[in-house]
């Protein structure tokens, strides 16, 4: 009998919902197990960094990659991955895109490291100590990952064959993946396993957007009792749909709450923020310099709201050898 296709799992800088979804195939895991053997799965299963290196190249037959890159160790580890794997799938809107990490783009590695061991409302850290790369006590080194000036999606930092969209990718999804991947079915290399179209193409409110919006306001939706069966948009509920592949089966609009762009642009956006930013200024009724800016002030976090999953990769990203802040010196 021949050796069933090697599979890896790996999780870098996210919040492990990909993991659940992979878990979240119930009894049709049990499937993907009989078809697959999984080599690599350190969230699930006891394998060690020293078990992939021993592995011959383009020995793993796809590595599922979550997560963005953030630190040295991530970027280790996916230059390993890449290096072991036939194909190397970015799984998620965080390893496609950058993900929510990525918004921490805004800020520079000083800013960020200031913050979280100096100034936190909820630190006491008289010495202002930060953790070191490496420190010695007793004759040991203990060793951390260096923590880099930027988070990056994965093709930024390695060669990429297929993504998966998703915050996290649906079981369905997943599934149609990795049968394609299975049965060689897959297409062109650097496709998005998902459906090209609007996510507006999928909604079961499409029927009700308005051909003209004329937006008089912006409400967020904890503010309006939203009704269930007309579009979000013609609520003045700011909604990614149309600037967001479909795919994910409508799900939030579906549960009442706008779409939010984790599953990314289709083939024909460049920059899904700025997609979205086009969209809804267009659609200002106000023609008034001081209307138009009271109507977008409801907007008050147009980089978290148009650059959720995606500032890694836009037109805004950041470059990655920007000078680094020293760290502080053990005392």
């Amino acid at each position: 009998m021949p050796d069933k296709p090697k599979i890896c799992f790996y999780w870098c800088s996210s919040c492990g919902g990909c993991e659940e979804a992979v878990v979240d195939f119930a009894e049709d895991i049990l499937g993907v197990l009989e078809a697959v053997d999984i080599v690599f799965w350190p969230v699930a299963m006891d394998f060690k960094k020293k078990h992939v290196e021993a592995m011959p190249d383009k020995s793993i037959a796809a590595t599922l990659l979550n997560g963005a890159i953030r630190t040295s160790e991530q970027e280790e580890m996916a230059r390993l991955l890449r290096r072991k794997s036939q194909c190397l799938i970015a799984y998620g809107a965080c390893a496609q895109l950058g993900g929510i990490p990525s918004l921490a783009n805004q800020f520079s590695r000083g800013q960020l490291l200031r913050y979280v061991y100096e100034e936190a409302p909820t630190l006491v850290n008289e010495a202002k100590t930060r953790p070191l790369t490496s420190f010695q006590n007793n004759g040991h080194t203990v060793t951390l990952p260096e923590f880099r000036n930027v988070v990056r999606a994965l093709d930024q930092v390695v060669d990429v064959d297929f993504y998966i969209p998703g915050c996290p990718p649906t079981p369905k999804i997943t599934k149609a993946a990795i049968g394609a991947l299975l049965e060689g079915k897959l297409p062109p290399k650097g496709s998005v396993l998902a459906p090209d179209v609007a996510l507006c193409d999928q909604c079961p409110r499409k029927a009700s957007k308005p051909a003209d919006l004329g937006f008089k306001e912006f409400k967020r939706p904890h503010q309006v009792a939203l009704d269930p069966d007309l579009c979000l948009l013609a609520q003045g509920i700011v909604c990614m749909g149309p600037a967001t592949r479909g795919g994910c089966e409508a799900q939030c609009p579906g549960g009442n709450m706008p779409c939010t762009g984790c599953f990314g642009p289709t083939s024909r956006v460049r920059d899904q923020g700025a997609k979205i930013l086009s969209s809804l200024c267009a659609n200002v009724a106000s023609k008034d310099e001081k209307e138009i800016r009271d109507i977008l002030a409801g907007i008050p976090d147009p980089v978290g709201a148009f650059y959720r999953y995606g500032l890694a990769g836009s037109l805004l990203r950041r470059k990655v050898n920007l000078p680094v802040e020293p760290t502080p010196e053990a005392p």
